[in-house]
């Protein structure tokens, strides 16, 4: 038995859309993750792009477990000395909500090119709107 191994050009990426509305942040980028990285069709190949587009709405209404919303902390470094800036997440969802989202799902997809070919796909909103019906996505649920 020959094991199928998917070419970019055979590849063809869905559009899928999650509601963040009381979703918890780990599980929603988790589930989110898989799909961009196409683990969840039976012709996933390592090698090659065959996720689908994802559309998140509704960001600002994840929720977090435990006391992690009081003590989760994003910090960055600027590149200029005393650049080290550090956020509450509190601080961050207030601010910008799709970031928190973003980031949960970036930091879960692996560290290459590919996966940066992924993360392009991922497209989160603050609000219940998005542009993208035209794609006619199908909406999952969690």
């Amino acid at each position: 038995m020959k094991t199928y191994m998917a070419k970019m050009e055979e590849v063809e990426h869905k559009w899928v859309l999650f509601d963040a509305d009381g979703a918890v942040l780990g599980r929603l980028a988790a589930k989110i993750a898989t799909i961009l990285m196409g683990k969840h069709k039976v012709t996933y190949t390592p090698h090659a792009d065959c996720g689908d587009f994802v559309i998140v709405v509704n960001a600002d209404k994840v929720r977090m477990t435990g006391t992690k919303e009081q003590t989760k902390e994003y910090d960055w470094y600027t590149g200029y000395p005393g650049g080290h800036k550090i956020r509450s997440y509190a601080r961050q969802k207030e601010i910008r909500p799709e970031e928190v989202v973003e980031l949960a799902v970036r930091r879960m997809l692996p560290k290459t090119r590919l996966a940066r070919q992924m993360y392009r796909r991922l497209k989160v909103y603050r609000g219940p709107k998005h542009e993208h019906q035209a794609q006619k996505p199908e909406k999952i649920e969690l």
